[in-house]
């Protein structure tokens, strides 16, 4: 199915805020917890009596999310354990029919979208609390000695018409929806009977794509419905270069937790810094990726003080270094160890991971740099060249080879997460 979706803003924008949020909030303790725990279907669907939601407020989370220097922010309608955070007209296991009665997407678009960030949504594939979801090695039933029995008129197809219908619902009754992210697909070599093999097939992917094509023409979609989608996603680790599918470079998001869960997990203190998570993000960056960054929220619906920190963290970072992220890109030239480069037309951004003693050597930009600044200040930053026409053995300062631009930089690092030098390039190209 070809795509007329644009990815221009996407590419672009480079960063976003990634939700999950739902009942499994209020156990505190992963959003998997319902099949780690091997939570029977009734004793889960207590959290649905006390999911009151007091405190969501979805223009505060916008409000954090555009303070963060986020472009975009991607809310779970559903996730794997089925209950629907919007008011589906195909089961009454949604929020409206939970303690806090409301239809809580409706409330996360108009948000969203007034805080003028783009709209997105995700939805599992997976649902343990349909009928005629099959329990496969991931359902909280895995284990019981009659699964068998357990699956016995179970049907994948009337499943597959609810997910249709659902993803209908989502993309005609809420106005312009800029993203969509499916989760998951899990094909497996040995298509044995207990993890399911599912794939394209079992999914409809090529039909749901076309529906969600006809819906929303603009719409990009993530690349796990086992089809080809508008970009990759890769989860929870840096790719060690720029990403491929059969030999062309694609568009692609890392999506990362603070702390390793994506739910909101009231024990995990594994958090990650607010120097890491710039680092992971211009890392991406510079191999022409996005960073789509998760925060979950309380039972209550806010977001805890921890994540509000990182939040604000990097939102002070991006007031002085955006220009480095926003419409930037993987560079022509070779960073260095220790750096990441990204560049914008003819600016190139130079973000120093680990910041050396007074000299910082760039191979092969010699000659090819006519000033030099702190992006944080605007404060000037000397250079000094190795002319790129001397012998090749010939060396300048600190040993460097021919055509090695040095910085001579000021031996108090910035107090900045990563400093950032711009150069601007002799070579004019359009910004």
């Amino acid at each position: 199915m070809m795509s007329s979706a644009d990815l221009s803003w996407f590419t672009h924008d480079r960063l976003g805020l990634f939700v999950h949020w739902g009942l499994y909030s209020l156990g505190a303790r992963h959003e998997w917890l319902m099949s780690r725990e091997r939570i029977k279907q009734t004793d889960y669907e207590r959290y649905a009596r006390y999911f009151e939601a007091d405190l969501y407020d979805p223009v505060e989370w916008a409000a954090q999310a555009k303070r963060a220097g986020m472009k975009y922010v991607v809310l779970t309608t559903k996730h794997h354990d089925g209950f629907c955070l919007w008011d589906s007209r195909l089961t009454d296991y949604t929020s409206v029919n939970s303690a806090c009665g409301k239809d809580l997407v409706k409330a996360f678009v108009e948000a969203v979208r007034e805080a003028g960030l783009k709209v997105g949504f995700y939805h599992s594939l997976l649902d343990w609390h349909h009928p005629d979801f099959p329990v496969d090695g991931y359902h909280p039933r895995r284990d019981d000695a009659d699964v068998s029995a357990q699956n016995t008129g179970r049907d994948l197809a009337r499943y597959r018409t609810y997910l249709h219908g659902q993803v209908r619902e989502l993309l005609t009754e809420y106005g312009k929806i800029d993203y969509m992210f499916f989760d998951f697909s899990y094909e497996r070599t040995d298509h044995n009977e207990i993890w399911g093999g599912k794939g394209a097939d079992a999914w409809g992917s090529e039909a749901l794509l076309a529906l969600i094509r006809d819906l929303q023409p603009e719409i990009i979609v993530n690349d796990r419905l086992a089809v080809r989608g508008d970009f990759v996603t890769p989860e929870q680790y840096q790719p060690s270069t720029a990403m491929e599918v059969e030999g062309v470079k694609v568009p692609w998001e890392a999506c990362q937790t603070l702390n390793g869960s994506w739910g909101y997990f009231r024990d995990n203190y594994n958090d990650k810094s607010v120097d890491l998570l710039i680092r992971m993000l211009v890392d991406g960056v510079s191999k022409d990726g996005n960073l789509l960054l998760n925060v979950g929220p309380t039972g209550r619906g806010d977001f805890d003080d921890r994540a509000r920190l990182v939040l604000a963290g990097m939102g002070d970072w991006m007031d002085k270094h955006s220009r480095s992220v926003y419409g930037a890109g993987a560079s022509e030239f070779v960073a260095p160890q220790d750096v990441r480069y990204t560049q914008r037309g003819s600016r190139l951004y130079v973000h120093v991971f680990a910041w050396p003693f007074e000299h910082l050597h760039l191979p092969g930009l010699a000659g090819k740099v006519e000033y030099a600044q702190l992006l944080n200040d605007a404060s000037e930053i000397q250079m000094r060249e190795i002319d790129p026409d001397l012998e090749a053995f010939a060396t300048g300062i600190g040993g460097q080879p021919a055509g090695t631009l040095t910085l001579v930089l000021p031996v108090r690092r910035p107090d900045v997460a990563v400093p950032v030098i711009e150069l601007f390039l002799k070579e004019k190209k359009e910004d």
